[in-house]
């Protein structure tokens, strides 16, 4: 049997303080709520269809949401892609997709649409414990780009996973760690800036985030050139409707303080 000791059990409570189940199946969500009432659940709300879930996350701020992968009225996928790409208080919250699917298209859509884990039916009370312990327990840098939003794929499903940087020693550490957070930042600035046009409002807001990423990344490292020019696409994204015209400047002068073989990649 597997059991998880009380200290991690006090350190899960907070994802668990209320969980929102996503499944067309009655059935099966009761069976999923008996099963983390052993995990102290908070607060349990069901829906069955897609849009009545995302109105629930309005309201109920869930702090882990549990979906389905398919089913009536219900497409697990575009439900986080819905949720990861909105302006909800959760739209970060830890998602675990579960499903009986566990084909690679159905793995990997699941891990492209956004959530954290993914789980297989039938499960154990163990393998639903280990899903919620990775989510709650160790979390994953968040990505916002225009192409993908969501929690770091590298760890994906790292409740199972055996491979390589699924521990914290196995990532990069001091100015490595530094260096990987600086190019992964302008990497997405970059791309965010190129496909503007294509979702104008999630590109805003990955140029706002990666801003910010890379001046803090600038005031630590005491880069005086990268904390002037992230400060200046700071005012430009305050203009009250930014452009991509607007942005194409201020963008391109911290793109140029990337490490060269990055702006040759960037250039190309």
């Amino acid at each position: 049997m597997f059991t998880t000791d009380a200290k991690s059990l006090a350190r899960m409570a907070p994802t668990l303080k209320r969980v929102l189940i996503v499944d067309p199946n009655a059935t099966a969500a009761k069976l999923l709520v008996e099963s983390l009432k052993g995990l102290g659940v908070g607060v349990v709300v069901h829906r069955g269809e897609g849009r009545a879930a995302l109105d629930v996350c309005r309201e109920f701020e869930p702090t882990l949401i549990f979906t389905e992968y398919k089913g009536p009225n219900l497409d697990g996928e575009a439900f986080a892609k819905a949720v990861r790409r909105s302006n909800l208080v959760c739209r970060k919250v830890p998602i675990i997709m579960i499903t009986a699917e566990a084909t690679a298209a159905s793995i990997l859509g699941a891990r492209d649409s956004g959530v954290h884990e993914f789980l297989r039916k039938p499960f154990t009370s163990g393998d639903l414990t280990k899903r919620v312990e990775v989510v709650s327990l160790k979390p994953r840098n968040w990505i916002e780009a225009v192409g993908y939003v969501g929690p770091d794929r590298r760890r994906f499903n790292s409740g199972e996973y055996s491979g390589p940087r699924k521990r914290k020693a196995d990532a990069p550490k001091g100015a490595g760690a530094e260096a990987a957070a600086k190019d992964q930042a302008m990497r997405i600035l970059a791309s965010a800036h190129k496909q503007f046009d294509s979702d104008p409002m999630q590109a805003l807001r990955a140029i706002r985030e990666q801003a910010s990423i890379l001046k803090a990344i600038a005031m630590k490292a005491s880069d005086t050139p990268l904390v002037i020019a992230t400060s200046g696409l700071e005012r430009a994204l305050a203009a009250s409707q930014p452009t991509r015209e607007l942005l194409a400047e201020p963008v391109q002068a911290v793109v140029a303080l990337a490490a060269p073989e990055t702006r040759a990649e960037l250039a190309a």
